[in-house]
């Protein structure tokens, strides 16, 4: 059932939040606080974000209770919240209404003036990254929801005092297409969520939906083909970038400053903007930071304010997070969980000097890894070591009949283990001075990372 978002929170009343814990509820529990609405929240397991939020005033329960439910008006639940939960069937015997993240999300767009929405298969929250901090350094006060912690603001979001906002777009089940963008973003458009969208052609479709919600102009990567033809007859502007002669701001001179870390400049007609020195490392990230400056260019940003904010920013949590270093082995994290993401990652992670790159890979759902084996055990052999969990479900069961084990046939002298104490103690044995540990993955793979160091 669809509800008006507006009419409801003009009646007042307690928002309940399930699942109030996560990075991408916390954004908009902040938001709405600062907006005056009373919110409480469920979720099992404490953390950082939790205590922020009960720093704030804001009572969390731990478990998920029917009696949480007690007095609410409204109930946020995420995508991922399976319907048995017992607080939604509470909610749906007495008559509450039960909002999905992504419509809140979407409410939340509408409340801003100017909503720069990114989207990609990749690079979505350092892009959001970059952006956010050059908008804070350009003096245009956004507000940000971002999938990543941010070091700038210590957090996964702020409020902002502007008619701003910046925002991760994620195509997943088509998440976006619940946002009202003024800014349609979109850095590049892979075969992923196959499990919902059942071929890239469903994928570039809904990609062309997202530009075409755009209600000023849309952002987008010239250099990528999918990109290209999901913005083709969007009805909307389309303000390009890249490498390309026909972008309008064309990216030029890549090189390596130091190791994996790059500099690039960008062009705008015949106009030189200068040259951009990125802190964050691979080539792949010239391309979010091109997006990013064009965004801001676009919104007025002041070509010093665009360079101080790109400079600033050295990387989102998990985003090649480097985590620190014992005994001469250094250990990093990242998010990285698609084929394409795996091999930007450790291609840039074998241009930094290291004696080997161990890779500590979570595989995530099984519908992604038995769709994309065979490009998995292709990116995960750039590694020099290859070791492996077993697959984390998540929101699926194993109808695939895909194992772990499946993807390690394909990658020799791969190893993979089920339990996160096996695999730490099998790297703590192969671990030599000068070597880096980097843990691969969107699940709880930083886990195992926080405990080698430990």
């Amino acid at each position: 059932m669809e509800y008006n978002i507006a009419e409801l929170l003009a009646k007042g009343g307690r928002i309940h939040f399930v699942g109030i814990g996560g990075s991408g509820m916390f954004p908009i529990v902040q938001i709405l606080h600062a907006n005056g609405h009373e919110i409480s929240g469920s979720d099992v397991n404490e953390g950082s974000i939790i205590e922020m939020e009960r720093q704030m005033g804001i009572p969390v329960f731990m478990g998920h209770n029917p009696d949480n439910v007690n007095g609410a008006t409204m109930l946020v639940v995420t995508a991922a919240l399976f319907s048995d939960n017992p607080e939604v069937l509470r909610a749906n015997e007495l008559g509450i209404p039960v909002i999905p993240r992504a419509d809140m999300f979407g409410y939340i767009t509408t409340l801003y003036e100017n909503a720069l929405c990114v989207s990609g298969t990749h690079g979505k929250t350092t892009t959001t990254c970059m952006l956010t901090s050059i908008l804070m350094k350009g003096g245009l006060d956004p507000s940000a929801l971002i999938g990543g912690k941010l070091p700038l603001i210590h957090g996964y979001g702020r409020v902002g005092t502007s008619g701003n906002f910046v925002c991760e777009a994620c195509e997943f089940k088509d998440t976006f297409l619940h946002l009202s963008p003024s800014h349609s973003i979109i850095l590049n458009v892979d075969a992923d969520h196959l499990d919902y969208f059942g071929t890239l052609e469903n994928v570039i479709r809904s990609f062309h939906q997202f530009a075409s919600n755009a209600s000023k102009e849309v952002i987008a990567n010239l250099d990528d083909v999918n990109t290209v033809t999901a913005v083709q007859d969007c009805g909307r502007p389309v303000v390009f970038f890249g490498t390309s002669e026909n972008a309008d701001y064309r990216i030029s001179d890549i090189q390596p400053w130091e190791k994996a870390f790059y500099s690039f400049k960008l062009f705008h007609g015949g106009e030189d903007l200068g040259s951009f020195q990125l802190h964050v490392p691979g080539i792949h990230n010239v391309w979010n930071a091109a997006a990013a400056v064009t965004a801001a260019l676009e919104m007025g940003v002041d070509h010093s304010a665009i360079r101080e904010g790109l400079q600033s920013f050295t990387g989102a949590g998990r985003r090649f997070e480097f985590l620190g270093s014992f005994n001469g082995v250094t250990v990093a994290d990242d998010y990285a969980h698609h084929p394409a993401e795996l091999a930007a990652t450790l291609r840039a992670a074998k241009k930094m000097g290291y004696n080997r790159v161990i890779a500590v890979f979570q595989p995530f759902t099984y519908s992604r890894t038995y769709l994309l084996l065979d490009e998995f055990a292709e990116a995960l052999s750039l590694a020099d070591v290859v070791v492996m969990t077993e697959i984390m479900g998540s929101r699926e069961k194993n109808t695939y009949g895909i194992y772990t084990a499946d993807l390690a046939a394909k990658i020799p002298g791969s190893v993979w283990f089920n339990t996160f104490d096996e695999v730490v103690s099998h790297v703590r044995e192969i671990a030599k001075e000068g070597d880096l540990v980097l843990t691969l993955g969107c699940g709880d793979i930083y886990k195992a990372a926080h405990m080698m160091l430990r």
